[in-house]
């Protein structure tokens, strides 16, 4: 395990420095120079374009630049934003509460609805089996922005039982607000996830060792939980961690439709203001959480099952 972990740190530094390398690349690769991108087109007095070509080094070669902004990065500098003259760090550490307490809200949705539905459908054949099925093939196909305007139009118009806007005030008031936009984020991972937990308990119930212990007198409940569930803990979690890992991308979508104060819409809002620095920091900050989830779900799988082999030869 010590190997493995140290393997997949080192692939992890590479993919963390390759998606750097990409991000600060796009302002290079942006139309016109690199001062006029970073200044959004503005007309600016020389003494901030004096400051910005100092702080980004732009007078000298483009690896330079890279390394030097790279140094800057790991060090917690990401900038400052042209539009709040405010240092990057700071805008994204007064925004991350939101996108992190909205991709937990929606994680727990689609493990605790995806593998209760998935259980539903597995062990209850017949009609309820074909409610699951039919219901999830129909949301696993809705993306997340036609989910928030189903929800809401439903239960915050129609029905007025949860707010549509805003993060809310306080603990209480915080879950509401972001109940709806975890909901939109999470339909279409939790009817994945449910597919795959009943495809998967279903296969363990059929096997040898489960009928056997069917035929012992196992108690039902203890057998689903210790063979049937616990065997079918990998695809379920991988799949899982995969989806919440791409609720990374997907919840400036639901943050923009909702009107969230998260990084997501404050990307998308930075990136239609030009304001370059502040779009390099949260692509930066959001590719660096994608890798990490996934080499998490990675490690994880290898945790829950002994028999995978850690990155070595079968």
């Amino acid at each position: 395990m010590a190997a493995y972990l140290m393997r997949r740190a080192l692939m992890l530094a590479a993919t963390l420095l390759v998606s750097s390398f990409v991000v600060f690349a796009g302002l290079s690769l942006a139309p016109g120079n690199p001062l006029a991108t970073l200044s959004g087109g503005r007309s600016l007095p020389p003494e901030s374009v004096a400051v910005l070509v100092q702080r980004y080094h732009l007078n000298e070669p483009f690896l330079v630049q890279y390394v030097t902004w790279l140094g800057n990065a790991v060090r917690g500098d990401l900038g400052v934003s042209i539009i709040l003259r405010q240092d990057v760090s700071d805008l994204i550490s007064s925004r991350s509460g939101t996108t992190i307490a909205l991709i937990l809200y929606a994680a727990l949705i689609v493990l605790v609805g995806g593998v209760a539905l998935g259980l539903l459908a597995a062990l209850r054949p017949g009609v309820v089996d074909a409610i699951v099925v039919m219901s999830s093939a129909l949301v696993v196909a809705v993306p997340p922005f036609v989910a928030a305007i189903v929800l809401i139009g439903v239960f915050a118009v129609r029905l007025r039982w949860l707010p549509a806007l805003g993060n809310g005030a306080g603990l209480w008031e915080g879950i509401r607000h972001l109940t709806l936009p975890a909901l939109a984020l999470a339909a279409s991972a939790t009817a994945a996830v449910a597919r795959v937990t009943r495809t998967t308990v279903r296969q363990e119930m059929g096997r040898e060792h489960v009928q056997t212990a069917i035929s012992r007198g196992l108690p039902y409940p203890a057998l689903v939980r210790r063979h049937a569930l616990r065997n079918a803990a990998v695809p379920i979690s991988t799949l899982a961690g995969m989806t919440v890992a791409s609720m990374i991308a997907l919840a400036a979508v639901v943050e923009r439709a909702f009107s969230l104060n998260g990084l997501g819409a404050y990307l998308v809002s930075a990136a239609l203001s030009k304001d370059f620095a502040v779009v390099q920091g949260i692509s930066l900050v959001l590719v660096t959480a994608f890798v990490l989830v996934n080499a998490l779900v990675d490690v994880g799988a290898a945790l829950l099952d002994p028999r995978i082999k850690l990155g070595g030869r079968a």
